[in-house]
């Protein structure tokens, strides 16, 4: 009988993946820990060792490279010299995903559970490994000797896992086989490929369940309490409804709704059982049922990244997150940020991709090309919505904190004009803008790079404010329709806007179901971009990734006027994204695809 190295761990386990100093003891293993199989299941200690493991596959998919490489959709532009794989999708090249493996979060050739780093770990290895072992924990459940408490927390996480693997796989890849059960090595593999409406279903059966099954916080658990305060990454029934409500959304939206019936439109009947779980889990936070909550505007960066604290980046509203890896790669500040001075090591990998910057508003809630917004094309940066301020570096903002040099000191400020300091296509900004949302504007060469590291969360409240109005308005036809006997989507849509003080939606947009859609768009930009896959995959499942706007990333030029401000100012095409109907989703590897005549490819590869 086959031997289980490093998944039998003793109950100091439980803590590990909460803690921000414990990736080290998560390596460890009890003396005893090489045992059977059945041994693994025997009692709630063993089997939650078993069960700790999935958590680890989750892929970390910020720490595959240096540079913000995970973002796959329209918000960034790399900087000239390198080959990323958001280049390569630039180029209409969707097989990238499995010939960059060094540089693909998608892939990592073999799957990878290493609980001691996040680099490694590839989405599509590690969700087929992880349903593998899901069903093999489902299959021995009656093994367990425990408490009807034990079993259930045992068996909602499994079920949660199965399910959140599925979704994963086939929100990138479309319908495919749903893995229900302990294959075994001999038998003759026949499974049927589903289409994405059917694999969907058979994620929500699994989705339901562990949300009954699963506590609201598991501090209030007799298991929990062991690890009392230290359960935030625990998988939870908020984090089973917010994934089944996704998962309904996702079946609902056009490109997913064609696939399975041809029809390339919303689904109204999925957008409302969507709304229904979205609902509850808002109802239970309403509540204070949960300690998930959105933070004040004044603690937005805690979201995404600590800033010489001990916290997890993220609580408390984060909903679903991966464990923390390791320090190296999750505490990377130089990549992402693109907040650099001259000199600095690899700095201004990603810059923002001013077609997207187009996104945020005026701070009077109005988008910029509203005549009524205010806008003023010769003063673009003045009186816009708070999180553009948040997220972007512009010309003239202060970069170095502290005290510099002498031959630093210029660089204290950006100066983003064509011929500013902080304008080169090969080392700091292509477009005339810096993100600096993702890590704290301290991080460079002069100030030191402070003792901070960015987190970021597969699913968070805010997210499933904007999914609950956008379900409600596809299910129910009206911005102004309750839904499901909860807060209407406008009330759930300006409960984003007003937490960061960003004006309320305007009633012309409301009263237009057309016009709403096209606020909940550019809100989920504002709010979420350069967050996960979330942007990437939303142009995708609304049929828009295909549309030239979407797919031109560009450039602001301009030069300095006497009073500072911008003068001379004109967009420039800086690349056009290939796009086909094929790239909207990605190729099957062949290798798995010819496993079986029935698997199938998908169209156009």
């Amino acid at each position: 009988m086959k031997k289980y190295t490093n998944l039998f761990f003793k109950f100091f386990v439980f803590l590990a993946i909460v803690g921000l100093v414990s990736c080290k003891k998560y390596l460890d293993k009890a003396p005893d820990a090489d045992i059977s199989p059945t041994d693994a299941f025997i009692n709630f200690n063993n089997f939650q060792g078993f069960t700790e493991e999935l958590y680890s596959c989750v892929p970390e998919f910020t720490s595959k490279t240096w540079a913000a490489n995970w973002i796959l959709g329209d918000e960034i532009v790399h900087k000239t010299g390198v080959t990323w794989l958001n280049e390569q999708f630039d180029n209409g090249d969707s097989w990238s995903w499995t010939t960059a493996e060094w540089i693909s979060w998608l892939d990592a050739g073999s799957y990878n559970s290493d609980q001691g780093s996040g680099f490694g770990k590839g989405l599509w290895p590690n969700a087929w490994y992880g349903i593998h072992k899901a069903n093999l924990g489902l299959a021995n459940l009656d093994k367990l000797n425990g408490t009807q408490e034990e079993k259930d927390l045992i068996k909602g996480q499994l079920l949660f896992f199965r399910g959140w693997f599925h979704f994963e796989l086939m929100t990138y890849w479309g319908g495919l086989p749903y893995v229900n059960e302990v294959l075994s090595a001999s038998s003759k593999l026949e499974l049927p490929r589903l289409n994405y409406q059917e694999t969907a279903e058979l994620a929500a059966k699994d989705f339901k369940e562990a949300a009954e099954l699963l506590p609201v916080n598991w501090d209030k658990t007799d298991a929990g309490k062991i690890t009392l305060g230290k359960n935030q990454l625990r998988v939870t029934k908020i984090t089973a409804l917010g994934y089944l409500g996704k998962n309904y959304l996702y079946a609902g939206s056009p490109l997913m709704n064609k696939a399975s019936t041809g029809a390339a439109s919303f689904n109204a009947d999925y957008c409302k059982k969507a709304a229904e779980a979205f609902a509850e889990l808002l109802k239970m936070v309403d509540n204070q049922e949960t300690w998930v909550k959105l933070v004040d505007f004044s603690k937005y960066s805690t979201l995404f990244y600590s800033n010489g604290g001990s916290f997890i980046p993220g609580f408390p509203e984060a909903i679903f997150q991966n464990p923390v890896y390791s320090a190296w790669f999750a505490g990377c500040p130089w990549g992402p940020s693109s907040v650099f001075v001259e000199g600095n090591i690899g700095g201004g990998y990603s810059s923002p991709n001013a077609r997207f910057v187009e996104n945020y508003g005026m701070a009077n809630g109005l988008p910029i090309d509203d005549p009524e917004s205010g806008f003023n094309p010769a003063d673009p940066w003045t009186n816009r919505d708070p999180r553009f301020y948040n997220d972007i570096v512009i010309d003239g903002d202060q970069i170095i904190k502290g005290s510099a040099p002498a031959d630093k000191e210029k660089y204290r400020y950006a100066n983003l004009s064509n011929t500013g300091h902080s304008r080169n296509s090969s080392s700091t900004s292509r477009t005339g803008y810096l993100l600096r949302k993702l890590t704290p504007m301290t991080a460079n060469s002069v100030d030191n790079f402070p003792n901070n590291y960015m987190h970021l969360s597969y699913m968070r409240l805010a997210d499933v404010y904007l999914m609950y109005a956008e379900a409600v308005l596809q299910g129910y036809g009206s911005g102004k329709s309750n839904g499901p006997n909860y807060i209407t989507a406008e009330e759930a849509f300006n409960k984003i806007r007003r937490r960061s003080n960003a004006g309320d939606v305007a009633q012309k947009y409301v009263s237009d179901n057309s016009k709403f859609m096209s606020e909940i768009i550019r809100e989920r930009a504002m709010e979420l971009g350069f967050e996960e896959e979330i942007r990437y995959n939303d142009l995708r499942r609304w049929l828009l990734a295909g549309e030239l706007k979407y797919r031109e990333k560009t450039s602001i030029d301009f030069d300095r006027g006497p009073n500072g401000k911008p003068i001379n100012i004109k967009e420039t095409i800086l690349l056009t994204r290939k796009f086909e109907d094929k790239n909207y989703w990605l190729p099957l590897k062949i290798n798995d695809v010819t496993l079986y005549p029935s698997f199938g490819q998908n169209p156009g590869y």
